[in-house]
Protein backbone atom coordinates (compact mmCIF):
# COMPACT_ATOMS: atom_id res chain seq x y z
CA UNK A 1 0.00 0.00 0.00
CA UNK A 2 1.09 3.55 -0.69
CA UNK A 3 -0.36 6.80 0.66
CA UNK A 4 -1.16 9.61 -1.76
CA UNK A 5 -0.37 13.19 -0.77
CA UNK A 6 -0.92 16.22 -3.01
CA UNK A 7 -1.29 19.97 -2.63
CA UNK A 8 -3.96 19.83 -5.39
CA UNK A 9 -6.46 18.83 -2.69
CA UNK A 10 -6.91 19.87 0.93
CA UNK A 11 -4.65 18.25 3.48
CA UNK A 12 -6.29 15.63 5.66
CA UNK A 13 -7.95 17.21 8.69
CA UNK A 14 -7.51 14.07 10.78
CA UNK A 15 -5.41 10.91 11.10
CA UNK A 16 -5.95 9.61 7.56
CA UNK A 17 -4.49 9.82 4.05
CA UNK A 18 -5.98 11.66 1.08
CA UNK A 19 -5.93 8.28 -0.65
CA UNK A 20 -4.32 4.86 -0.57
CA UNK A 21 -3.10 2.96 -3.61
CA UNK A 22 -3.52 -0.78 -3.12
CA UNK A 23 -2.98 -3.14 -6.02
CA UNK A 24 -4.55 -1.59 -9.11
CA UNK A 25 -6.99 0.60 -7.16
CA UNK A 26 -7.01 4.00 -5.50
CA UNK A 27 -9.22 4.37 -2.44
CA UNK A 28 -9.84 8.08 -1.92
CA UNK A 29 -10.93 9.48 1.41
CA UNK A 30 -14.03 11.63 1.37
CA UNK A 31 -13.48 15.07 -0.11
CA UNK A 32 -15.41 18.10 1.08
CA UNK A 33 -15.52 21.52 -0.61
CA UNK A 34 -12.36 22.87 0.97
CA UNK A 35 -9.99 25.13 -0.92
CA UNK A 36 -6.64 23.28 -0.91
CA UNK A 37 -4.55 26.37 -0.09
CA UNK A 38 -6.67 27.67 2.79
CA UNK A 39 -8.70 24.74 4.10
CA UNK A 40 -11.80 26.93 4.00
CA UNK A 41 -15.17 25.88 2.58
CA UNK A 42 -15.75 27.13 -0.98
CA UNK A 43 -19.26 28.06 -2.12
CA UNK A 44 -22.55 28.62 -0.43
CA UNK A 45 -24.76 26.29 -2.48
CA UNK A 46 -24.65 22.66 -3.58
CA UNK A 47 -23.57 23.48 -7.14
CA UNK A 48 -20.51 25.49 -6.09
CA UNK A 49 -19.56 23.02 -3.38
CA UNK A 50 -19.98 19.94 -5.59
CA UNK A 51 -17.71 21.54 -8.22
CA UNK A 52 -14.99 22.12 -5.58
CA UNK A 53 -15.34 18.59 -4.21
CA UNK A 54 -14.95 17.04 -7.66
CA UNK A 55 -11.93 19.21 -8.44
CA UNK A 56 -10.37 18.03 -5.16
CA UNK A 57 -11.05 14.41 -6.14
CA UNK A 58 -9.52 15.06 -9.55
CA UNK A 59 -6.36 16.41 -7.89
CA UNK A 60 -5.98 13.33 -5.68
CA UNK A 61 -6.64 10.91 -8.53
CA UNK A 62 -4.17 12.64 -10.85
CA UNK A 63 -1.50 12.64 -8.12
CA UNK A 64 -1.97 8.87 -7.87
CA UNK A 65 -1.76 8.39 -11.64
CA UNK A 66 -5.48 8.02 -12.37
CA UNK A 67 -8.40 10.21 -13.45
CA UNK A 68 -12.12 10.80 -13.03
CA UNK A 69 -12.72 8.57 -16.06
CA UNK A 70 -11.32 5.60 -14.12
CA UNK A 71 -13.63 5.94 -11.10
CA UNK A 72 -15.55 2.72 -10.52
CA UNK A 73 -17.50 3.62 -7.34
CA UNK A 74 -18.53 6.75 -5.48
CA UNK A 75 -20.20 7.22 -2.13
CA UNK A 76 -21.91 10.60 -1.85
CA UNK A 77 -23.06 12.29 1.32
CA UNK A 78 -25.51 15.19 1.18
CA UNK A 79 -26.52 17.39 4.09
CA UNK A 80 -29.93 17.89 2.44
CA UNK A 81 -31.65 15.51 0.01
CA UNK A 82 -33.43 18.59 -1.31
CA UNK A 83 -30.12 19.24 -3.12
CA UNK A 84 -30.20 15.85 -4.89
CA UNK A 85 -31.29 17.11 -8.34
CA UNK A 86 -28.82 20.03 -8.42
CA UNK A 87 -26.05 17.72 -7.17
CA UNK A 88 -26.83 15.22 -9.94
CA UNK A 89 -26.43 17.93 -12.58
CA UNK A 90 -22.88 18.68 -11.44
CA UNK A 91 -22.03 15.02 -10.87
CA UNK A 92 -23.17 13.99 -14.37
CA UNK A 93 -20.80 16.54 -15.99
CA UNK A 94 -17.74 14.89 -14.46
CA UNK A 95 -18.55 11.22 -13.90
CA UNK A 96 -19.45 10.47 -17.51
CA UNK A 97 -18.52 6.79 -17.19
CA UNK A 98 -21.42 6.38 -14.77
CA UNK A 99 -19.60 4.59 -11.94
CA UNK A 100 -21.54 2.64 -9.32
CA UNK A 101 -22.82 5.03 -6.65
CA UNK A 102 -24.49 5.27 -3.28
CA UNK A 103 -25.94 8.54 -1.97
CA UNK A 104 -26.92 9.20 1.61
CA UNK A 105 -28.42 12.09 3.53
CA UNK A 106 -26.39 12.79 6.65
CA UNK A 107 -27.07 14.93 9.68
CA UNK A 108 -23.91 17.02 9.37
CA UNK A 109 -20.61 17.09 7.46
CA UNK A 110 -17.25 18.54 8.56
CA UNK A 111 -17.18 22.35 8.57
CA UNK A 112 -20.93 22.31 7.79
CA UNK A 113 -20.28 21.38 4.17
CA UNK A 114 -23.24 20.47 1.98
CA UNK A 115 -21.54 17.54 0.21
CA UNK A 116 -18.77 14.97 0.59
CA UNK A 117 -17.74 12.33 -1.95
CA UNK A 118 -15.41 9.37 -1.57
CA UNK A 119 -14.21 7.40 -4.58
CA UNK A 120 -12.61 4.18 -5.68
CA UNK A 121 -10.77 4.25 -9.00
CA UNK A 122 -8.53 2.07 -11.12
CA UNK A 123 -4.96 3.09 -11.82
Amino acid sequence: MKAVQTSAAPAAIGPYSQAIVSGNFIFCSGQTPLEPATGEVVGTNITEQAERVINNIKGVLEAAGSSLEKVVKTTCFLADMGDFAAFNEVYAKYFTGRPARSTFAVKQLPKNALVEIETIAEL
